[in-house]
C-alpha cells in the first residue's frame, strides 16, 4: 500500500471540505517562519515522515512565535527521527483541545463480510487496538448503497457524543468515507479528532493508505512507489514498481533492506527471491539464523508470468556485494511453477557466467513442480556455479537449507580469496 504523508493526506480532506486546521508545508527554517507569521498564533509542528509515535520519539514540537517556529523547525529539519530523514515539517495552528475522538476505516476481509468497515471512538489520541471495545462503534458498509450522515449520526449516537458537536462529528465521518472511497484506500483515519474549546471538530491528524492497484488512477497524488514502508524508496524499488504498476498478472515486489546483524559476525550478503510472503519471511530468518545478511526481500506470487519472475531476480541480481542466491519457495504453491523457472533460468543464465562458482539454491514446489524442477536442472547444468535445486521435499527445512546456503557462500568466499592471492 502506499502511505501518505499527514499533509497529503489533509490535502484531500480539504478537498472533501473538511474541516483542518490552518497551515502548511517547510522544507527550511524561514519558510517554517513565514508560516507561523502567516498563521499569526501559536503554532505546532511535525515532522512529515512514515512512522506514527512521533509525539514520543521528539518530533512534534511547539512554537509561540515565528522567530521560535523557525528554531524548532532547523532542530527538525534534517534530523534522524525513528530512522527516517526529515525533509518535510508541517506548520499548523496549535489547537485548544477540549477533548478527542477518533474516526477510521479499514477494509474487512472476512468471507461473510468484504466491505469497508467504519470505526468510531470517544477515545482518541491513542492506537485503537488499545481501545475497550465498549467505546467502540462499528459499521459494516454495504458498497453500493454506501455512508449516510444519519449512518455517522448513529455511530456517534450510540457512544452518547455531546449534541453540540454530534453534527460536526457525523460530516467528518461521510467526509472521510467518501475520501475513502474516491481514492481506492485500504486505511484511512483522523486521529485525534480534536473537538476545541469554542466547540468546534476539526482532523487534528490523519493517516491514509492507498491500494496499489488504485495508484495508477491518481497519479495527482504524486506516488512513486505503491508500496508502505518505514524508509523512502531506492532506485531498485522504484524500478520493481514501474516493472509492476502497469502488469497486475501476480506480484512482482522488491525491496532493499538494511538488516545488520549487530553483535553476530556476517558471513556473507544473499539476494533474496522469495515466494508468498509468511512462507517467504520464514527463509530469512533462516538466513539470518546462520549468519547471513539478506540484502532484500522479493516476492513474486499470485502466479506471474516468466517474464515478471525474470525482472524480480535480475533486480536481485543487480545489487553490488551478494555472495549469493536464494529462490525461496517455502510453500506449496497452487500456481504454475514453470512460470518461475523459466524466468529464474534465463535471468541465471545470464547472470552466472560473470561470476564463476557463485553460490545458488533454487526452492520451487508446487504445481507443475516435476516439470518446474526439470526445467531449473536442464537449465542450469553447464553453468559453472554452485547450484543445489529442490522440490516439495524441503519445502519446511529452513534450517537445513539455510546451512547449505551458508556452506556454499564460505567455499565460494574462500576460493574468492585463493584467486586473489593468485593475482
Amino acid at each position: 500500500m502506499a502511505r501518505l504523508n499527514e499533509h497529503e493526506g489533509k490535502a484531500l480532506f480539504k478537498k472533501a471540505g473538511m474541516p483542518i486546521p490552518q497551515g502548511e508545508v517547510a522544507q527550511t527554517p524561514e519558510e517554517a517562519k513565514k508560516i507561523a507569521e502567516k498563521i499569526g498564533k501559536p503554532v505546532v509542528i511535525k515532522v512529515q515522515i512514515w512512522s506514527g509515535g512521533r509525539g514520543k520519539a521528539g518530533g512534534v514540537k511547539f512554537a509561540d512565535t515565528p522567530e521560535e517556529a523557525k528554531k524548532v523547525a532547523a532542530s527538525l529539519l534534517g534530523a534522524t527521527i525513528k530512522g527516517l530523514l526529515v525533509e518535510k515539517v508541517l506548520v499548523e495552528e496549535k489547537l485548544a483541545v477540549e477533548r478527542e475522538y477518533y474516526a477510521g476505516i479499514i477494509v474487512n476481509a472476512k468471507a461473510d463480510a468484504r466491505c469497508p468497515v467504519v470505526m468510531f471512538s470517544t477515545e482518541g489520541g491513542m492506537d485503537i487496538e488499545s481501545v475497550p471495545s465498549d467505546k467502540i462503534a462499528m459499521m459494516n458498509v454495504d458498497v453500493l448503497r454506501g455512508f449516510r450522515i444519519y449512518d455517522a449520526l448513529n455511530l456517534a449516537g450510540k457512544l452518547k457524543v455531546p449534541s453540540p458537536h454530534i453534527a460536526q462529528v457525523a460530516r467528518l465521518m461521510v467526509g472521510l468515507y467518501e475520501t475513502f472511497k474516491n481514492y481506492g484506500a485500504r486505511l484511512i483515519e483522523i486521529n485525534p479528532m480534536v473537538v476545541t474549546k469554542d466547540a468546534k471538530v476539526l482532523a487534528g491528524d490523519c493517516r491514509i493508505s492507498i491500494d496499489d492497484s488504485s495508484v495508477i488512477r491518481h497519479p495527482e497524488l504524486g506516488v512513486k512507489v505503491a508500496r508502505e514502508a518505514s524508509t523512502p524508496p531506492t532506485e531498485l524499488d522504484r524500478i520493481a514498481w514501474w516493472v509492476e504498476e502497469n502488469d497486475l498478472r501476480g506480484t512482482c515486489y522488491f525491496a532493499e533492506m538494511n538488516n545488520d546483524l549487530k553483535d553476530r559476525e556476517v558471513v556473507g550478503t544473499i539476494g533474496y527471491h522469495g515466494m508468498g510472503g509468511g512462507g517467504a519471511m520464514l527463509g530469512v530468518d533462516g538466513l539470518n539464523r546462520q549468519g547471513l545478511k539478506v540484502a532484500n526481500f522479493a516476492d513474486t506470487s499470485g502466479n506471474p508470468p516468466a517474464s515478471k519472475v525474470y525482472r524480480a531476480a535480475k533486480l536481485v541480481f543487480s545489487q553490488p556485494g551478494i555472495d549469493g542466491y536464494m529462490l525461496g519457495g517455502f510453500m506449496a504453491a497452487n500456481q504454475e511453477q514453470w512460470h518461475h523457472a523459466h524466468g529464474v533460468v534465463k535471468a541465471l543464465r545470464e547472470e552466472l557466467p560473470k561470476r564463476p562458482g557463485f553460490p545458488v539454491l533454487l526452492l520451487l514446489a508446487g504445481n507443475k513442480e516435476k516439470e518446474s524442477l526439470e526445467i531449473l536442472r536442464e537449465g542450469t547444468k553447464d553453468l559453472n556455479a554452485r547450484i543445489r535445486i529442490y522440490g516439495g521435499e524441503r519445502v519446511y527445512d529452513t534450517v537445513g537449507l539455510a546451512a547449505e546456503m551458508k556452506e556454499m557462500v564460505l567455499e565460494y568466499k574462500e576460493e574468492q580469496r585463493a584467486k586473489g592471492k593468485k593475482g
